[in-house]
């Protein structure tokens, strides 16, 4: 074990360990919508008999794959961001608008989780055409694309509170560059 990952936080290392669950599997869905979609066309040309549950699970698996990977791209910082503003503000007024955006993706995921629970529960009590499952399994991957979101963006607003306040800041700016 190298010293840079002992000296992360726990909670660092459990979201990143949550972000690369999350990932593998997106990247699981996606090995199995492509085989599902080959398998579509051998029946639908080889077999002359079309698979029709295909579409079905189709949608469950891109469902699965864009909310997770959304989820994570959130945590990596590499969803959609625009950062003009960002880049013209000082230091310490960027980080208060990182903080609000992160804020503000919080309470976002909190919603998605919430709202996307109820529809679940809603719907739990029919099932998905030719796949006979329960419909609200449709929406278990954004409840937790919503709780998830909700962790990443809790400890980065954590962390940018703390940046924001630390008294380490000053001394590090204060320092020589050699000693920082």
């Amino acid at each position: 074990m190298n010293s840079s990952s002992i000296k992360e936080p726990v909670v660092k290392r459990f979201l990143d360990l949550l972000s690369v669950i999350a990932m593998s599997m997106s990247g699981v869905c996606m090995v199995i919508l492509v085989v599902s979609f080959g398998w579509l066309v051998f029946g639908r040309y080889v077999l002359n008999d079309t698979p029709t549950w295909v579409e079905q699970m189709a949608m469950l698996l891109v469902t699965t794959i864009t909310f997770l990977g959304a989820s994570v791209g959130i945590h990596q910082r590499t969803h959609l961001s625009v950062e003009m503003l960002s880049l013209v503000l000082p230091e310490k007024s960027m980080k208060c608008v990182d903080i609000f955006i992160d804020l503000t993706l919080l309470v976002f995921g909190v919603a998605m989780a919430y709202y996307s629970h109820e529809l679940a529960s809603f719907a739990w009590s029919r099932n998905i055409p030719l796949l006979g499952i329960p419909d609200g399994v449709r929406y278990i991957p954004v409840v937790t694309a919503g709780i998830l979101i909700f962790l990443f963006s809790s400890y980065r607003v954590f962390n940018g509170v703390a940046a924001l306040f630390s008294p380490l800041e000053a001394v590090n700016k204060s320092a020589p560059k050699g000693d920082r």
